[in-house]
């Protein structure tokens, strides 16, 4: 299952279309899934329609910055988006859509940085007579061009650069290093390791945890006790990264499936009292997940325990 991800442009959308073509081939982590713009008469919101992406344009003109980012920020849920991908996005983001998406925004700057931040990079690296220069691609924080540095291309200027000549060579590094960027940044966020850390870290904090391997698979139980939680990666080549846990028997097992057979399943050789939750549809609560692995916790632990439990629950 491939990861969602928006791309927001303003203009012709070049780099829109490198993630787009990057995107189609099969071992890519991540698809597009709504291309938006703030210009409705952006070029590159016809290149992604002809490729089947769903597109969505609204003007910024006499909205507030945040006023504008809401209507943005609610289409984006609506697309089930969890990244979002800057390519010639020429507007500011507000402090409060940045915080909403929190290490999930990228975006491709046309210098080496911490070098040329903003505009007119490719005038500001001529002026300075420099003869190496580049493209960036960064996560998105509250300060302009100053977030981590996901990775860098160089590009060496030539003798007789115009800032239009200079653009155009920094360009195709650009769709080269986009596509490759943000599917590192995706796979480690979400790749079965990320997944397991994310598990291991709810599971390990509930009272006298403990984590083994069992039939191959990372899980976690009462110390000297009964397991409460797996998960599952491939295992048998199913193709699934997914916990398992415990469950009150068939029926509550048969009716989350029945539900949502996308999500719940039942894991093989576990039996009834068990069920298996995907973590690589690209959408996990993990407050949820958390719930549910304090619930398994519960089935297993003693009385001691779960009391205990129940008593801090109170506060």
């Amino acid at each position: 299952m491939k990861t969602p991800v928006v791309v927001l442009i303003s203009g012709t959308g070049t780099n829109m279309a490198a993630l787009v073509y990057a995107a189609k081939h099969p071992d890519c982590p991540y698809e597009i899934v709504l291309v938006a713009s703030n210009n409705p008469d952006a070029p590159g919101l016809i290149l992604a329609s002809a490729e089947g992406i769903a597109t969505f344009a609204h003007p910024h003109t006499g909205l507030k910055r945040a006023e504008f980012d809401a209507i943005l920020d609610a289409e984006i849920r609506k697309s089930g988006a969890q990244y979002v991908a800057l390519a010639g996005y020429m507007r500011l983001l507000s402090p409060e859509f940045i915080a909403n998406w929190r290490d999930r925004i990228v975006n491709i700057h046309p210098s080496l940085l911490p070098a040329h931040k903003g505009l007119h990079t490719h005038e500001a690296v001529l002026a300075a007579g420099e003869r190496v220069t580049g493209c960036t691609v960064h996560v998105v924080t509250e300060a302009l061009d100053d977030g981590p540095v996901l990775g860098q291309t160089e590009v060496a200027v030539i003798d007789g650069d115009t800032p239009e000549t200079l653009a155009a060579r920094v360009l195709i590094a650009e769709h080269q290093l986009y596509s490759r960027c943000l599917a590192g940044f995706v796979a480690a966020a979400t790749g079965p390791e990320a997944l397991i850390a994310q598990v291991r870290a709810r599971a390990v904090a509930l009272p006298e945890a403990d984590e083994v391997t069992s039939h191959g698979m990372p899980c976690w139980g009462i110390i000297k006790g009964k397991k409460f939680a797996y998960v599952s990666n491939d295992h048998h080549g199913d193709g699934k990264v997914a916990l398992l846990v415990k469950i009150s028997g068939v029926e509550e097992q048969a009716t989350l499936i029945e539900n949502d057979p996308d999500r719940y399943y039942r894991p093989p050789y576990f039996g009834d009292g068990w069920v298996g939750i995907r973590l690589d549809l690209g959408d996990n609560d993990w407050d949820h997940i958390g719930e549910w692995l304090a619930r398994s916790w519960r089935a297993v632990a003693p009385p001691r325990l779960t009391k205990l439990m129940s008593i801090a629950d109170e506060f």
